[in-house]
């Protein structure tokens, strides 16, 4: 502490004891530096000025020439995706439309329903003067989710350790991975050096909300006569990450 602090803590603790004279020397001092302690917490604690992007909006890929095209006339397509919507009785409806790194992004009222995305695509593909051909399904942002798998062994039956390339194989043969998409290599580990369970780290594309993760943690599956079962971690901060920047 600088001297200014320091002599500002005697002070204190000097009215402290002016207020109460009956008040032992030791007790005087519990008091400041808890009153201190409170202070100096409510201090740390941090302000965010920032957020990730919004979720209300759905990104299109498109080449860099058909977005050019898209956006000069733009107000017309926003004019006819919102009757589209209404027509379905939609809560969602188009704001604007801007360009993005490979394609354009609708900005919304709400977060889009993934029923009212192919409503949009389907616009799109209709428009004269646009292949159709070249207009990709459109996408919301992703966030991702770290989760682990437990259970299986770490030596497969040939006594070679289990791969990366093992697990994102059982991956798409079993249901409970069904609409699931990782996001990096599948890490293994052993649970501890003279263990042979294994415990496999996965990175997968998640919703914003985090729906996805919600349907893997603590449900199990078999491979082979192993149940293997998912587990949440640890949470990883950062700025959610949308599919289509990554790719």
């Amino acid at each position: 502490m600088s001297y200014a602090q320091i002599a500002s803590n005697i002070t204190n603790t000097l009215k402290i004891k002016e207020a109460f004279p009956a008040l032992p020397n030791k007790k005087a001092l519990k008091i400041h530096n808890a009153a201190f302690r409170q202070h100096a917490n409510k201090a740390k604690k941090v302000q965010f000025t920032t957020k990730g992007p919004s979720r209300k909006q759905a990104i299109i890929p498109v080449p860099n020439n058909l977005t050019e095209n898209i956006m000069g006339d733009a107000s017309t397509h926003i004019f006819q995706i919102n009757a589209l919507l209404k027509n379905v009785k939609s809560s969602m409806c188009s704001k604007f439309i801007r360009p993005c790194s490979g394609g354009i992004t609708i900005i919304t009222n709400n977060v889009p329903n993934p029923s009212d995305l192919p409503i949009i695509e389907k616009y799109f593909k209709s428009v004269e003067g646009i292949n159709g051909n070249e207009i990709l399904s459109p996408r919301l942002l992703q966030s991702k989710s770290y989760l682990k798998i437990t259970g299986l062994l770490y030596l497969r039956a040939d006594s070679n350790k289990i791969t990366s390339e093992n697990v994102t194989d059982f991956m798409k043969h079993i249901d409970l991975f069904k609409n699931i998409s990782l996001a990096t290599k599948p890490c293994i580990i052993k649970a501890s050096p003279k263990s042979d369970i294994a415990i496999i780290w996965i990175d997968i594309w998640n919703n914003q909300n985090g729906s996805k993760a919600k349907l893997l943690i603590n449900h199990s599956f078999n491979l082979g006569r192993h149940i293997a079962t998912v587990r949440a971690t640890n949470m990883n901060l950062g700025v959610p990450q949308c599919y289509n920047c990554w790719k």
